[in-house]
């Protein structure tokens, strides 16, 4: 390996190069073996194409050079990375780059698209190949791996795949069902051509549903790219305009900083940075998630308590194996088994682990996996065979002859089933008496929720339930409160099984508080928009019903709108509107039920950690059915945003939230409330004001 150049000689190279692109000629006939002469550098040092070591050889890729970790950004060759140390890279005479080894077929590295007469490694990251013209004929920015470089795009229809593991740069697995038996990776970060960004877990077969991220801009068409610039700043352009931001990056003054995205092998995708100085280290600046669980399929998703298998002290019970041929789950292997023998090894291997809960066999290869067992399929032949792990009681059957085992077995069963047939119906009886007495005494109202109501609100929803006691302890007895509404308090609290911070919504215990308990148990909980706060649960235990929501950092968009010291500027102020827009766009038309909010304002609508605005408070909102387009209700919403039509006792549209929007627009622009009595009176109500042809002066001052 070359000598590099010092930290500061970089740094300055580096600077020269945001004016004008260095690059070094690499000339037909050019040649790197893995043990001398491994690579070709930029024009500073900072970065290298050529050999780098992995477990069991050497990759070709592109890596950073001039710092001392060599951190990879590119791979050659993903679904066969790995060479050995005889092999040799060429940039041959007739315009190919190729591995080529001794008995063996040459391994192209590119195609480009017409003969290669030079390349370049230059100083952005990029490796790229010339024609005679010195035309880009190919590049590695076009064609990326796991990694995105500051200046780099995915575009629409291209993926990011993760690698198979820290030390491997393959792209995963074998995965059976693919065609052809491709390396398939565990995790894909994929830019749909409509314009939505997807994570995906292993295919084959993956489908919509199986989607654990997405940043939800549907319908923006195939000019959709995501973007990474030099300040960390990571978004979504469609070519005119940025159409969502993920990570806001921040502007960096002195220090030079390298910047990369990087999809792990955990499945979860971070933004990077680390100065050039020696001593400098890599952090991460943005994370797509922080649950190393929601990933599906993670191995980085580790088991948080102890298995059944493995603190069961009962002697009397036996663990065996059961076979199911054909049958694999395909993302949950924690431990792999090569030159296993026979399928018996693989079983006494996993009964011998008591935190295996199923093993996989295949090949002579054994996966052990653990509970829960995900993405399971039967497959149409082959050699596969499942072997899930289970419990029997052996005690009973001491002493009774070999040739009468299953009659006893089935004896107890048939006696097991009868008992606790007859103590459910026993049960239900009593829990139907009990419950009849009850209404009969206490005519409860139509608007009360009963037990067997609010479990088939549950269900319907999929929430997750909190006990009373749970949530005391997370708000440490309600002491810190973020705010306070009509019908009820939100506290700041800290869930004790995951450290996740959340806002817990006490209601007030009257008929409006039960009633908004409901609405907003049955309306956020079937939603999931980007712009939406999320309903993580509940709490209904009596007379007390809370609701668990995902804690927004920043408060509302009226904490720092009217804030002279927290004021957005003009760019911020127009994402917030359309982060706004597309919440509302999300309830009209895009929900599975058509939402009417009923109460857009500054106050319901929450920043995040990155100031993104969501729409949150749905306890006044109105479903409308399937074929319904407007109705009749009582006047909702707060003073100044309500709409005409509810003056006017007129049918309510989702235009009544256009009407809300536009007055919490005209806010926004003039970055003042819609009513402040300590104006001038011809000055107090913004929208007569700005209708009698008045300019904010934001607008003034921008010339708008």
């Amino acid at each position: 390996m070359a000598v590099f150049p010092s930290f500061l000689i970089i740094s300055a190279l580096m600077a020269a190069s945001a004016q004008q692109q260095r690059y070094s000629n690499i000339s037909l006939g050019s040649s790197l073996t893995p043990s001398t002469n491994s690579s070709w550098l930029s024009p500073s040092g900072l970065y290298a194409f050529g050999f780098y070591n992995v477990t069991n050889g050497y990759a070709v890729g592109i890596f950073l050079a001039g710092i001392p970790e060599k951190t990879v950004v590119w791979t050659a060759n993903r679904d066969d990375p790995v060479s050995p140390s005889n092999v040799v890279l060429v940039l041959t005479n007739d315009g190919r780059l190729i591995l080529q080894q001794e008995d063996r077929d040459d391994k192209n590295i590119a195609n480009p698209r017409l003969p290669v007469a030079s390349a370049s490694m230059l100083d952005n990251g990029n490796f790229v190949l010339y024609d005679s013209a010195q035309n880009i004929t190919w590049q590695s920015f076009d064609n990326p791996t796991d990694t995105l470089l500051s200046g780099q795009r995915l575009w629409a229809e291209e993926v990011i795949v993760s690698s198979a593991s820290k030390s491997n740069p393959a792209k995963g697995i074998v995965v059976e069902a693919l065609s052809k038996g491709s390396s398939n990776g565990l995790f894909r970060l994929r830019m749909q051509a409509d314009g939505n960004l997807v994570q995906y877990p292993a295919e084959p077969n993956v489908m919509s549903s199986d989607a654990y991220y997405s940043t939800q801009t549907f319908g923006q068409g195939s000019s959709v790219s995501l973007n990474l610039d030099n300040n960390g700043h990571l978004y979504l352009f469609d070519g005119i305009s940025v159409i969502f931001n993920l990570s806001m990056g921040q502007y960096r003054t002195g220090t030079i900083y390298l910047i990369l995205m990087r999809i792990d092998v955990d499945g979860i995708f971070c933004v990077y940075n680390r100065s050039l100085d020696r001593q400098g280290n890599w952090a991460i600046e943005w994370f797509s998630n922080e649950d190393k669980c929601v990933p599906k399929g993670s191995l980085g998703c580790e088991r948080n308590f102890s298995m059944e298998s493995c603190k069961n002290k009962d002697q009397n019970v036996n663990y065996r194996m059961r076979s199911l041929d054909n049958t694999v789950w395909e993302d949950t292997d924690y431990d792999i088994i090569e030159d296993m023998k026979t399928k018996e090894d693989c079983e006494n291997a996993c009964l011998g682990d008591c935190n295996c809960d199923a093993a996989f066999f295949k090949d002579g290869i054994c996966r052990k996996q653990k509970l829960p067992l995900r993405y399971g399929r039967r497959l149409q032949g082959g050699s596969n065979v499942a072997l899930i792990k289970v419990a029997t009681r052996s005690s009973f059957t001491q002493g009774v002859p070999n040739n009468s085992v299953n009659e006893v077995v089935k004896e107890r069963h048939l006696n097991n089933f009868l008992i606790i047939s007859i103590s459910l119906v026993a049960l239900a009886a009593l829990i139907l008496a009990i419950s009849w007495v009850y209404v009969r005494r206490n005519h409860v109202g139509t608007y009360m929720i009963s037990n067997n109501r609010n479990v088939e609100m549950i269900d319907d929803v999929g929430l997750r339930a909190f006990t009373y006691a749970e949530l005391v302890q997370a708000t440490n007895e309600f002491e810190e409160e973020l705010g306070r509404g009509a019908c009820g308090t939100v506290y700041k609290g800290i869930l004790s099984n995951n450290k996740i911070i959340v806002a817990v919504k006490k209601l007030e215990k009257d008929l409006a508080g039960m009633r908004e308990f409901q609405t907003e148990m049955k309306v956020i909980g079937k939603t999931h928009h980007h712009n939406l706060v999320r309903l993580l649960g509940y709490c209904f235990e009596g007379s007390v019903s809370l609701l668990v929501y995902e804690y927004m950092s920043n408060g509302s968009l009226a904490d720092i709108l009217f804030n002279p010291e927290s004021r957005p500027c003009w760019e911020e102020r127009i994402r917030i509107s359309l982060d706004i827009a597309r919440g509302i766009l999300y309830l009209h038309e895009e929900c599975e039920t058509r939402i009417i909010h009923c109460d857009i304002k500054p106050q319901n609508i929450l920043m995040d950690e990155h100031r993104c605005a969501k729409i949150s408070n749905f306890g006044l909102a109105k479903l409308l059915m399937l074929d319904q387009t407007y109705t009749n209700i009582g006047i909702r919403g707060t003073r100044g945003y309500v709409t005409p039509e509810w003056h006017m006792n007129l049918p309510i549209t989702v235009k009544a939230d256009v009407y809300s929007f536009g007055v919490v627009l005209l806010e926004i622009i003039c970055c003042r409330r819609s009513v402040d009595r300590r104006l001038p009176e011809n000055e107090a109500i913004l929208q007569e004001w700005v209708y009698n042809g008045n300019m904010c002066p934001s607008l003034e001052i921008l010339n708008l």
